[in-house]
Protein backbone atom coordinates (compact mmCIF):
# COMPACT_ATOMS: atom_id res chain seq x y z
CA UNK A 1 0.00 0.00 0.00
CA UNK A 2 1.03 3.62 -0.92
CA UNK A 3 0.46 6.48 0.55
CA UNK A 4 -1.47 9.13 -1.26
CA UNK A 5 0.75 11.48 -3.05
CA UNK A 6 -1.03 14.95 -1.94
CA UNK A 7 1.62 16.95 -0.75
CA UNK A 8 4.54 18.77 -2.44
CA UNK A 9 7.35 18.07 -0.03
CA UNK A 10 10.96 19.61 0.64
CA UNK A 11 13.84 16.87 -0.09
CA UNK A 12 14.82 16.65 3.53
CA UNK A 13 14.17 13.63 5.95
CA UNK A 14 14.53 14.65 9.48
CA UNK A 15 15.24 12.21 11.77
CA UNK A 16 16.69 14.84 14.74
CA UNK A 17 15.35 17.84 16.25
CA UNK A 18 16.51 20.47 19.07
CA UNK A 19 14.91 23.79 19.34
CA UNK A 20 15.58 25.56 16.00
CA UNK A 21 17.27 22.84 13.85
CA UNK A 22 16.57 19.81 12.56
CA UNK A 23 19.07 17.11 11.53
CA UNK A 24 19.03 14.17 8.46
CA UNK A 25 20.01 10.83 8.77
CA UNK A 26 23.09 11.70 7.66
CA UNK A 27 23.76 14.06 10.03
CA UNK A 28 23.54 17.17 8.44
CA UNK A 29 22.38 20.13 10.20
CA UNK A 30 20.10 22.39 8.85
CA UNK A 31 18.41 25.78 10.69
CA UNK A 32 14.71 25.73 10.88
CA UNK A 33 12.71 29.05 10.33
CA UNK A 34 9.55 27.38 9.45
CA UNK A 35 8.89 25.44 12.30
CA UNK A 36 6.51 22.89 9.88
CA UNK A 37 3.64 25.52 8.88
CA UNK A 38 4.73 27.79 12.31
CA UNK A 39 3.50 24.50 14.22
CA UNK A 40 6.82 24.82 16.72
CA UNK A 41 6.48 27.45 19.50
CA UNK A 42 8.85 26.87 22.15
CA UNK A 43 11.27 24.94 20.36
CA UNK A 44 11.83 21.15 18.87
CA UNK A 45 12.28 18.87 21.67
CA UNK A 46 11.88 21.16 24.41
CA UNK A 47 13.09 18.94 27.09
CA UNK A 48 10.40 20.10 29.59
CA UNK A 49 7.85 19.62 27.01
CA UNK A 50 9.09 16.18 26.49
CA UNK A 51 9.54 15.23 30.30
CA UNK A 52 5.71 16.67 30.81
CA UNK A 53 4.68 14.41 28.28
CA UNK A 54 6.78 11.06 28.81
CA UNK A 55 5.62 11.57 32.69
CA UNK A 56 1.29 12.05 31.62
CA UNK A 57 1.56 8.96 28.91
CA UNK A 58 3.34 6.42 32.25
CA UNK A 59 0.10 7.23 34.44
CA UNK A 60 -3.09 8.04 32.15
CA UNK A 61 -2.70 8.32 28.12
CA UNK A 62 -6.45 8.89 27.00
CA UNK A 63 -9.86 8.69 27.61
CA UNK A 64 -12.74 10.27 25.64
CA UNK A 65 -15.30 12.85 27.03
CA UNK A 66 -17.45 10.78 28.43
CA UNK A 67 -15.55 11.34 31.64
CA UNK A 68 -14.28 14.10 33.69
CA UNK A 69 -10.73 15.11 32.53
CA UNK A 70 -9.64 18.03 35.02
CA UNK A 71 -6.79 18.97 32.70
CA UNK A 72 -8.79 20.74 30.49
CA UNK A 73 -9.79 23.39 33.28
CA UNK A 74 -6.31 23.29 34.48
CA UNK A 75 -5.41 24.41 30.74
CA UNK A 76 -7.97 26.88 30.60
CA UNK A 77 -7.02 28.65 33.57
CA UNK A 78 -3.38 28.40 32.04
CA UNK A 79 -4.65 29.93 28.89
CA UNK A 80 -6.08 32.85 30.25
CA UNK A 81 -2.87 33.64 32.66
CA UNK A 82 -0.46 33.43 29.42
CA UNK A 83 -3.26 34.99 26.79
CA UNK A 84 -4.78 37.96 29.31
CA UNK A 85 -7.90 37.25 27.32
CA UNK A 86 -10.63 36.05 29.65
CA UNK A 87 -14.64 36.12 29.36
CA UNK A 88 -14.65 33.50 26.86
CA UNK A 89 -15.29 29.80 26.82
CA UNK A 90 -13.14 27.25 25.97
CA UNK A 91 -13.70 24.58 23.59
CA UNK A 92 -11.46 21.60 22.63
CA UNK A 93 -10.23 20.12 19.51
CA UNK A 94 -7.93 18.80 17.38
CA UNK A 95 -6.76 21.04 14.16
CA UNK A 96 -7.50 24.50 12.62
CA UNK A 97 -9.66 23.49 10.22
CA UNK A 98 -11.74 21.32 13.08
CA UNK A 99 -11.71 24.44 15.49
CA UNK A 100 -12.81 26.73 12.40
CA UNK A 101 -15.61 24.58 11.44
CA UNK A 102 -16.82 24.56 14.59
CA UNK A 103 -16.41 28.09 15.15
CA UNK A 104 -18.81 28.55 12.00
CA UNK A 105 -21.57 26.24 13.25
CA UNK A 106 -21.58 27.74 16.44
CA UNK A 107 -21.95 31.45 14.49
CA UNK A 108 -25.05 29.72 12.33
CA UNK A 109 -26.81 28.25 15.47
CA UNK A 110 -26.42 31.10 16.91
CA UNK A 111 -27.53 33.89 14.60
CA UNK A 112 -29.89 31.60 12.52
CA UNK A 113 -28.45 32.66 9.61
CA UNK A 114 -26.09 30.90 6.76
CA UNK A 115 -23.92 33.77 5.11
CA UNK A 116 -20.06 34.29 5.72
CA UNK A 117 -17.90 36.82 4.81
CA UNK A 118 -14.17 35.87 4.38
CA UNK A 119 -11.40 38.12 2.85
CA UNK A 120 -9.26 37.69 -0.11
CA UNK A 121 -6.28 35.91 0.30
CA UNK A 122 -7.92 33.50 3.07
CA UNK A 123 -7.10 30.39 4.05
CA UNK A 124 -8.78 28.40 7.03
CA UNK A 125 -8.24 24.87 6.29
CA UNK A 126 -9.10 21.88 3.94
CA UNK A 127 -12.62 20.35 5.55
CA UNK A 128 -15.35 21.84 3.45
CA UNK A 129 -17.05 24.74 5.80
CA UNK A 130 -13.29 26.05 6.41
CA UNK A 131 -12.33 25.33 2.91
CA UNK A 132 -15.33 27.03 1.59
CA UNK A 133 -13.74 30.42 3.65
CA UNK A 134 -10.89 29.89 1.66
CA UNK A 135 -10.05 32.17 -0.88
CA UNK A 136 -8.44 29.17 -3.23
CA UNK A 137 -10.50 27.68 -6.25
CA UNK A 138 -8.28 24.99 -6.94
CA UNK A 139 -8.82 23.32 -3.80
CA UNK A 140 -12.29 23.35 -2.93
CA UNK A 141 -15.01 20.60 -3.50
CA UNK A 142 -18.55 20.87 -5.30
CA UNK A 143 -19.64 20.75 -1.51
CA UNK A 144 -17.89 23.19 -0.35
CA UNK A 145 -19.25 25.49 -3.40
CA UNK A 146 -22.61 25.11 -1.88
CA UNK A 147 -22.27 27.45 1.10
CA UNK A 148 -22.83 31.17 0.62
CA UNK A 149 -19.52 33.04 1.56
CA UNK A 150 -18.70 36.33 0.13
CA UNK A 151 -14.81 37.07 -0.24
CA UNK A 152 -14.20 41.07 0.35
CA UNK A 153 -10.76 42.57 -0.01
CA UNK A 154 -8.63 43.62 2.87
CA UNK A 155 -8.89 46.99 4.67
CA UNK A 156 -11.81 47.90 2.17
CA UNK A 157 -14.33 49.75 4.57
CA UNK A 158 -16.69 50.66 1.89
CA UNK A 159 -17.21 46.74 0.87
CA UNK A 160 -17.54 45.65 4.34
CA UNK A 161 -20.14 48.01 4.78
CA UNK A 162 -22.03 47.18 1.66
CA UNK A 163 -21.70 43.23 2.26
CA UNK A 164 -22.77 43.42 5.94
CA UNK A 165 -26.56 42.60 6.28
CA UNK A 166 -28.66 40.41 8.20
CA UNK A 167 -28.68 37.32 6.59
CA UNK A 168 -24.64 37.13 7.73
CA UNK A 169 -24.04 34.75 10.13
CA UNK A 170 -20.46 35.52 10.84
CA UNK A 171 -16.65 37.24 9.24
CA UNK A 172 -14.07 34.99 10.01
CA UNK A 173 -10.76 37.17 9.33
CA UNK A 174 -6.58 36.00 10.11
CA UNK A 175 -5.08 39.27 11.81
CA UNK A 176 -1.97 38.02 9.72
CA UNK A 177 -2.84 36.01 6.76
CA UNK A 178 -0.12 32.86 6.41
CA UNK A 179 -0.68 31.36 3.35
CA UNK A 180 -2.22 34.55 1.90
CA UNK A 181 1.28 36.05 1.91
CA UNK A 182 1.50 37.37 5.06
CA UNK A 183 -1.14 40.07 3.79
CA UNK A 184 -2.54 42.41 7.50
CA UNK A 185 -5.28 43.74 7.96
CA UNK A 186 -4.87 46.85 9.65
CA UNK A 187 -5.89 47.60 13.45
CA UNK A 188 -8.27 50.66 12.58
CA UNK A 189 -10.03 48.25 10.08
CA UNK A 190 -10.56 45.63 12.55
CA UNK A 191 -11.89 48.01 14.82
CA UNK A 192 -14.27 48.77 11.96
CA UNK A 193 -15.16 45.17 11.25
CA UNK A 194 -15.77 44.50 15.13
CA UNK A 195 -18.03 47.97 15.55
CA UNK A 196 -20.22 46.87 12.47
CA UNK A 197 -20.50 43.13 13.29
CA UNK A 198 -21.91 44.54 16.52
CA UNK A 199 -24.77 46.61 14.81
CA UNK A 200 -25.66 44.02 12.49
CA UNK A 201 -25.44 41.05 15.08
CA UNK A 202 -22.86 38.86 13.15
CA UNK A 203 -20.67 37.41 14.93
CA UNK A 204 -16.75 37.52 14.69
CA UNK A 205 -14.55 34.75 13.99
CA UNK A 206 -10.85 35.59 14.79
CA UNK A 207 -8.82 32.70 13.09
CA UNK A 208 -5.31 33.13 15.16
CA UNK A 209 -4.29 29.46 14.20
CA UNK A 210 -1.17 30.47 13.04
CA UNK A 211 -0.66 34.00 13.92
CA UNK A 212 -1.47 32.58 17.73
CA UNK A 213 0.65 31.64 20.76
CA UNK A 214 2.68 34.70 20.69
CA UNK A 215 4.18 34.63 17.30
CA UNK A 216 3.41 38.15 17.14
CA UNK A 217 4.92 39.49 20.25
CA UNK A 218 0.83 39.47 21.61
CA UNK A 219 -0.34 36.22 22.50
CA UNK A 220 -3.28 36.58 20.31
CA UNK A 221 -2.28 38.57 16.78
CA UNK A 222 -5.83 40.83 17.07
CA UNK A 223 -4.78 42.49 20.32
CA UNK A 224 -2.45 44.80 18.85
CA UNK A 225 -5.57 46.72 17.73
CA UNK A 226 -7.88 45.95 21.11
CA UNK A 227 -10.98 43.95 19.93
CA UNK A 228 -12.50 41.33 21.37
CA UNK A 229 -14.16 39.44 19.13
CA UNK A 230 -16.77 36.93 19.74
CA UNK A 231 -14.43 33.66 18.72
CA UNK A 232 -11.30 33.12 18.24
CA UNK A 233 -9.69 29.86 16.90
CA UNK A 234 -6.29 28.14 17.75
CA UNK A 235 -4.21 25.78 16.80
CA UNK A 236 -0.57 25.36 15.54
CA UNK A 237 1.80 26.23 18.08
CA UNK A 238 -0.40 25.69 21.24
CA UNK A 239 0.68 21.89 21.35
CA UNK A 240 4.41 22.56 19.81
CA UNK A 241 3.84 19.24 17.71
CA UNK A 242 1.30 17.65 19.84
CA UNK A 243 -2.40 17.79 17.70
CA UNK A 244 -4.25 20.69 19.74
CA UNK A 245 -6.74 22.97 19.02
CA UNK A 246 -9.70 24.85 20.54
CA UNK A 247 -12.58 27.39 19.82
CA UNK A 248 -12.38 30.31 22.56
CA UNK A 249 -16.59 31.56 22.74
CA UNK A 250 -17.40 34.25 24.35
CA UNK A 251 -19.33 34.52 27.62
CA UNK A 252 -23.06 34.82 26.81
CA UNK A 253 -22.98 32.84 23.65
CA UNK A 254 -24.87 29.34 24.86
CA UNK A 255 -24.16 25.87 23.69
CA UNK A 256 -26.32 23.09 23.64
CA UNK A 257 -25.24 19.83 24.76
CA UNK A 258 -24.51 17.70 22.46
CA UNK A 259 -24.34 20.26 19.41
CA UNK A 260 -20.50 20.30 19.53
CA UNK A 261 -17.95 17.16 20.37
CA UNK A 262 -14.88 15.35 19.39
CA UNK A 263 -13.47 12.13 20.52
CA UNK A 264 -9.97 13.29 20.93
CA UNK A 265 -9.62 16.46 21.49
CA UNK A 266 -8.77 17.47 25.46
CA UNK A 267 -7.10 14.58 25.88
CA UNK A 268 -4.98 14.08 28.21
CA UNK A 269 -1.73 14.28 26.86
CA UNK A 270 -3.21 17.32 24.45
CA UNK A 271 -4.26 19.25 27.36
CA UNK A 272 -0.39 18.08 28.98
CA UNK A 273 1.52 19.53 26.07
CA UNK A 274 -0.84 22.80 26.09
CA UNK A 275 0.03 23.25 29.78
CA UNK A 276 3.43 22.88 29.28
CA UNK A 277 3.95 25.04 26.22
CA UNK A 278 2.29 27.72 28.46
CA UNK A 279 4.77 27.14 31.18
CA UNK A 280 7.46 27.80 28.75
CA UNK A 281 6.58 30.41 27.61
CA UNK A 282 5.99 31.83 30.51
CA UNK A 283 9.45 31.02 31.96
CA UNK A 284 11.88 31.81 29.03
CA UNK A 285 10.02 35.22 28.19
CA UNK A 286 9.24 34.10 24.37
CA UNK A 287 6.19 37.14 24.14
CA UNK A 288 9.12 39.54 24.29
CA UNK A 289 11.46 37.57 22.30
CA UNK A 290 8.92 37.15 19.54
CA UNK A 291 8.49 40.96 19.27
CA UNK A 292 12.29 41.81 20.09
CA UNK A 293 13.58 39.37 17.27
CA UNK A 294 10.71 40.29 15.15
CA UNK A 295 11.44 44.01 14.79
CA UNK A 296 15.41 43.20 14.72
CA UNK A 297 14.69 41.03 11.53
CA UNK A 298 12.34 43.11 10.10
CA UNK A 299 14.85 46.04 10.15
CA UNK A 300 17.56 43.85 8.76
CA UNK A 301 15.67 42.45 6.11
CA UNK A 302 14.60 45.43 4.94
CA UNK A 303 17.97 46.05 4.04
CA UNK A 304 18.45 43.19 1.03
CA UNK A 305 18.67 44.20 -2.11
CA UNK A 306 15.45 43.44 -4.64
CA UNK A 307 13.53 43.22 -1.91
CA UNK A 308 9.47 45.48 -1.72
CA UNK A 309 9.14 45.14 1.49
CA UNK A 310 8.95 42.94 5.23
CA UNK A 311 5.27 42.04 6.02
CA UNK A 312 4.00 41.19 9.35
CA UNK A 313 4.07 41.26 12.98
CA UNK A 314 6.65 39.20 15.43
CA UNK A 315 8.08 36.59 14.08
CA UNK A 316 5.41 35.81 11.51
CA UNK A 317 7.34 37.26 8.48
CA UNK A 318 7.35 37.53 4.57
CA UNK A 319 9.70 38.96 2.73
CA UNK A 320 8.24 40.44 -1.03
CA UNK A 321 10.76 40.51 -3.06
CA UNK A 322 10.19 41.81 -7.31
CA UNK A 323 10.98 38.38 -8.02
CA UNK A 324 9.45 34.46 -7.75
CA UNK A 325 11.39 33.01 -4.90
CA UNK A 326 10.87 29.52 -5.32
CA UNK A 327 14.87 29.18 -6.66
CA UNK A 328 15.54 31.40 -3.99
CA UNK A 329 13.99 29.05 -1.35
CA UNK A 330 15.82 26.03 -2.77
CA UNK A 331 18.84 27.50 -2.85
CA UNK A 332 18.25 28.11 0.77
CA UNK A 333 17.42 24.47 1.80
CA UNK A 334 20.07 22.97 -0.46
CA UNK A 335 22.70 24.74 -0.25
CA UNK A 336 22.21 26.56 3.09
CA UNK A 337 20.47 24.10 5.03
CA UNK A 338 18.04 26.69 5.75
CA UNK A 339 13.98 26.16 5.50
CA UNK A 340 11.59 28.64 4.56
CA UNK A 341 7.91 28.70 3.30
CA UNK A 342 6.68 30.28 0.64
CA UNK A 343 3.00 31.58 0.10
CA UNK A 344 0.37 32.29 -2.50
CA UNK A 345 2.13 35.18 -3.46
CA UNK A 346 4.70 33.81 -5.26
CA UNK A 347 7.24 36.47 -4.71
CA UNK A 348 6.62 36.11 -0.66
CA UNK A 349 9.59 34.15 0.72
CA UNK A 350 7.76 33.38 4.79
CA UNK A 351 9.69 32.73 8.19
CA UNK A 352 7.62 31.21 10.82
CA UNK A 353 10.28 30.17 12.92
CA UNK A 354 10.12 28.64 16.93
CA UNK A 355 9.77 31.66 19.34
CA UNK A 356 13.38 30.89 21.20
CA UNK A 357 15.29 32.09 17.71
CA UNK A 358 17.83 34.43 18.20
CA UNK A 359 19.37 37.54 16.40
CA UNK A 360 22.09 35.26 15.11
CA UNK A 361 19.68 32.95 13.22
CA UNK A 362 18.47 35.68 11.23
CA UNK A 363 22.30 37.01 10.64
CA UNK A 364 22.85 33.65 8.90
CA UNK A 365 19.41 34.14 6.86
CA UNK A 366 20.24 37.37 5.78
CA UNK A 367 24.05 36.26 4.79
CA UNK A 368 22.70 33.19 2.79
CA UNK A 369 20.02 35.71 0.90
CA UNK A 370 22.23 38.36 0.25
CA UNK A 371 25.03 35.50 -1.48
CA UNK A 372 22.14 34.16 -3.82
CA UNK A 373 21.18 37.94 -4.84
CA UNK A 374 24.82 38.46 -5.44
CA UNK A 375 25.76 35.42 -8.08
Amino acid sequence: MKILDVYNKFKLTPTKSSDCHLWDGKGKKYLDLYGGHGVISIGHSHPEWVEDLQSQLTTMAYYSNAVEIPLQQEYAQKLAAVSGVDNYQLFLCNSGAEANENALKIASVTTGRKKIIAFKGAFHGRTNGALAATDNPKIQSPLSGELTVEFLPLNDTDALKNALDEKVAAIIIEPIQGVGGVAMPSDEFLEVVSLECEKAGTLLILDEIQSGCGRSGKYFAHQWSGIKPDMITMAKGIGNGFPLAGVLVRKGIAIAKGMLGTTYGGSYLACTAGISVANVMEDEGLLNNAEKVGKYAKNKLEGLAKIRKVLGRGLMIGMEFDFPVKELQNFLINEKRIVTGGSSNPNVLRIIPPLTISTKEIDALFEAISEYLNK
